[in-house]
């Protein structure tokens, strides 16, 4: 054996063990791998190019093979499908208890504030106005502890839920705290909310038609027991304000006014402004009758007429006696002379304007809280909030819950999902550690 002759014998047996390496589905698949015996050394050359001789691949199985993959299939199907399937089947129609389930349907209706944005697409624009906060007010209202409460002390729902008509699985385990009895009311009393119309549906079950009906009237006669306090509290709540402020202003006006009264005690005059004017009205004419005596005194003096004669001294004495007057006149205009109690009638007219301002923003104050009071009650009246039941609750005459067919098919189907999600990851689990 020559040198080139090892060096290929090397490099075919390094090509076969990366073929062995490469190709590992094929190589598990074969049942035999004969390597051929070369008859001489002249065919060697052939044996060392075609090391393996398949004989074999299993692209079909033997009988044998088959009838074992089928009993096993079976086996695990019946053991992992059929079985629990059937145990589930067995408790639906042999232990499940009928239930009864009782609907009504309402809505919230009156003038109430719309929702704010919901990302609802092309259907926002036909959210109306009925869908409103006081919606879901009801419904958490309906789910909660004092609905419960209420529930338990009218209805006894507790004796309800632990009747001997349920079954051991669906009836409620007693001496439990509240808590534990809140859940499971809520699985058993559920309201539903459309947000494109606003329609609330509740569904009450139980286990027996009567009480079914009965927690179904109670829980309506809550709820809305619930809208008319809500209501009547809107609307005593903004009748209430408005009554306090048109209190309040009727209270500034009665005291500007009992100020007036005083003021008008105090200085002896009705209206000082009037007063004055009536003042000003006889020192106008006090000053024109003085003109008219000077100019007459002045007529006589220039024709000669002797300043002791009867008509000048007449005209002298008329004129002295209305400066005089005009002089006293416009004392009690200014604070140079002296008017009632001693005090000028320029400070009375001062003080009696802002007592007129201060009374007529009071009245101005006064109208407005009356009108707004009006406008209250009004508003009052139209957001009037109540609740519309348009399907009341009725005794339901045939059991609904639980959908046996229903509840077995999809059994049945979840556990053969289960079982074929399992034998593919355990397939895999294996293959991958081969």
């Amino acid at each position: 054996m020559d040198a080139d002759e090892v060096k290929r014998r090397d490099r075919l047996g390094s090509m076969i063990a990366f073929a062995r390496r490469t190709v590992p589905e094929l190589r598990r698949n074969a049942e035999t791998v004969e390597p051929i015996a070369p008859a001489d050394g002249r065919r060697r050359l052939p044996a060392l190019l075609n090391p393996l001789r398949w004989t074999r691949l299993p692209l079909v199985p033997g009988e044998g093979t088959q009838n074992r993959v089928l009993a096993r299939l079976l086996r695990n199907i019946g053991l992992f499908v059929l079985l629990p399937t059937a145990v589930v089947g067995i408790y639906l129609f042999a232990f499940a208890a009928d239930q009864y389930v009782v609907e009504a349907r309402f809505a919230i209706r009156g003038e109430v504030e719309p929702m704010g944005s919901v990302a609802l697409g092309e259907f926002s624009s036909l959210i109306q106005k009925n869908n409103s906060q006081d919606s879901y007010i009801v419904q958490e209202y309906i789910q909660s502890q004092p609905m419960l409460e209420s529930a338990q002390k009218e209805l006894d729902v507790m004796r309800m839920f632990t009747r001997d008509e349920a079954d051991f699985w669906t009836r409620y385990s007693g001496d439990k705290p509240i808590e534990e009895l809140l859940e499971y009311w809520r699985k058993r009393v559920q309201v539903h909310i459309d947000l494109i119309s606003g329609v609330m549906t509740l569904t009450v079950q139980a286990f027996t038609p009567d009480d079914a009906l009965a927690i179904g009237r109670h829980v309506v006669a809550r709820a809305e027991a619930l809208i008319n306090t809500i209501s009547s509290r809107a609307q005593q709540d903004m009748l209430k304000h408005s009554k306090d402020d048109l209190a309040a202003t009727e209270q500034r006006l009665r005291k500007a006014n009992l100020a007036l009264r005083e003021f008008r005690n105090r200085w002896g005059i009705i209206d000082p402004a009037k007063s004055a004017e009536a003042t000003m009205t006889t020192l106008l004419s006090l000053r024109k009758d003085k003109i008219k005596s000077e100019n007459d005194l002045q007529v006589l003096r220039g024709s000669g007429l002797d300043e002791k004669s009867r008509s000048i001294q007449t005209i002298v004495a008329s004129l002295t006696a209305t400066n005089q007057q005009i002089k006293q006149l416009e004392d009690t205009l200014t604070s140079d002379g002296m008017a009632v109690g001693g005090r000028p009638v320029s400070e009375a007219i001062l003080e009696y304007e802002g007592l007129m301002v201060e009374r007529t923003i009071a009245e101005k104050l006064n109208d407005s809280a009356t009108m707004m009071l009006d406008r209250a009650r009004v508003a009052a009246n139209r957001q009037h909030v109540y609740l519309a039941v348009f399907v009341p609750p009725t005794r339901p005459e045939l059991s609904t819950v639980p959908m046996r067919g229903h509840a077995l098919f999809v059994a049945f189907f979840a556990f053969m999902v289960m079982w074929g999600c399992s034998s593919l990851l355990i397939a895999g689990v294996k293959d991958h550690n081969m």
